[in-house]
């Protein structure tokens, strides 16, 4: 017997978007109610598998689904059943919930309503998937010279005036001399 062949990235692509399709009219059927449209893209990098994401324009909601290309390519089937519900269930929330938890009872009940276990982390293989890793600067506090190790996120907040302060003894971080990135 000749084992089945791996679905193209482009069939996963289009079933990803059906099954998105699919959770959304089934939620609308049950909830009696015609629910905000979301686009769907296959262009997320790393180690996670989906992201939700929604973004206010004009006073209008602009969302996203985002899929992972090589995390769907190693178990395109159980990312079709679980991934996209779990990413539908962040839709239906924001929308339905506006003020729920990411992973709180209100989607949790989406994902029970889809037959699914409710987990926030996947437990999904990554072999031989490259991480991005963020650069890390050096910043130092009160405490006996104790350093700390901000991302690039934090390091840019800090440059545009936002202030970070050391959990232990409360003064403001304050950037190690020549600003190195720090390990």
């Amino acid at each position: 017997m000749i084992p089945p062949t791996a679905p193209s990235t482009e069939e996963i692509r289009h079933r990803a978007a059906r099954r998105v399709a699919e959770l959304m009219h089934r939620a609308a059927e049950a909830r009696r109610c015609e629910l905000p449209r979301v686009e769907v893209r296959f262009d997320l990098r790393g180690l996670a598998a989906g992201q939700y994401r929604c973004e206010w324009r004009d006073g209008r909601p602009r969302c996203l689904i985002r899929f992972n290309p090589e995390v769907f390519a190693l178990d395109p089937e159980q990312h079709l059943r679980e991934t996209v519900a779990h990413e539908v269930a962040h839709h239906l929330t924001f929308h339905l919930h506006p003020r729920a938890r990411p992973h709180g009872p209100e989607w949790a009940a989406w994902m029970a309503f889809f037959g699914l276990e409710a987990r926030a982390r996947g437990g999904y293989r990554v072999d031989g998937i490259r991480a991005r890793r963020q650069r890390r600067f050096g910043y130092r506090c009160a405490c006996d010279g104790r350093e700390h190790a901000l991302s690039a996120t934090r390091h840019n907040r800090i440059q545009r005036g936002v202030r970070y302060r050391c959990p232990r003894c409360g003064e403001t971080l304050q950037p190690l001399p020549g600003l190195a990135p720090g390990n």
